[in-house]
């Protein structure tokens, strides 16, 4: 499948389908092979406000995904079901059908879907809105490895891509899915603790989050272990160990253990 000469089109146009065709159209696919549809005007509006005047776009699925190589499903689980039956009988084999929805098995895809098309299921987190995201990808029954090789590519113009059997998706989801929730709440709690010692709230926040963000990037950087970069921080009888000492009565790694697994039974739940 080359990509230079593929159409995209989006089933549902909000900001996860966003983000993705604004990371495409970016590096890979021109705006005028993506297409997006959505029944509400606002959602297209926006879809074309972000990824570009040359993007087209349909209230009428048909119309929007006929003519499309991949179809990315971005609609929300409670939904799919009735979406696909509306579609299904305008799918071509040769079209590859993409879902991000969580919990939507690759099963469940294939049952509602005509026979033997090919399905990849993919679950990504919304850093995919600043390019910096972190994505599961899973391959369907039917899904051929250039098929696989061509969603990863597009997906690396949002983020890192990790290639996983489908019964870790779940577990993605409840760590990187679900995670940047968890980061903004450490992030609010770090200038919570930094406004009450003395700063200014804008101040807090800001280094509280870039804090996050240069220790983040430290560690893709270097490869090393979490624990390697934490013991060159920490002195011995320094400020740093206080600090550590307080997070560990506190329990915050259990209480982020629990949170991850937490977010992934959920997701299975969503599953049956």
């Amino acid at each position: 499948m080359k990509l230079d000469k593929i159409k995209i089109g989006f089933l549902g146009a909000g900001r996860m389908a966003t983000a993705l065709a604004k990371g495409f159209t970016a590096e890979l696919v021109p705006a005028e092979r993506i297409c997006g549809f959505d029944p509400f005007a606002e959602s297209l509006r926006q879809f074309r406000a972000v990824v570009g005047d040359a993007v087209d776009v349909s209230d009428t699925s048909t119309k929007c995904l006929e003519a499309a190589d991949i179809i990315f499903l971005a609609v929300k689980p409670q939904v799919m079901k009735s979406a696909l039956e509306n579609l299904s009988s305008s799918l071509r084999p040769e079209q590859l059908v993409v879902s991000i929805a969580a919990g939507t098995t690759v099963k469940s895809l294939e049952e509602w879907l005509p026979a033997k098309q090919r399905v990849i299921r993919v679950m990504p987190n919304t850093p995919c809105l600043i390019g910096q995201g972190a994505c599961g990808v899973s391959s369907g029954t039917y899904a051929t490895a250039e098929d696989s090789a061509a969603v990863c590519e597009l997906l690396s113009t949002v983020g890192i891509v990790e290639q996983l059997p489908e019964k870790l998706l779940d577990a993605v989801t409840g760590l990187s899915g679900s995670g940047p929730a968890y980061v903004f709440q450490i992030i609010e709690a770090l200038s919570d603790g930094g406004v009450k010692v003395g700063l200014p709230r804008a101040t807090a926040t800001r280094l509280a989050a870039q804090t996050l963000a240069g220790a983040a990037l430290m560690l893709l950087e270097t490869g090393d272990h979490p624990g390697v970069l934490k013991d060159a921080v920490t002195s011995p009888g320094g400020t740093t160990i206080a600090g550590l000492m307080k997070l560990e009565e506190g329990g915050l790694r259990a209480a982020l253990m629990n949170a991850v697994e937490s977010a992934t039974n959920r997701s299975i739940e969503l599953g049956r």
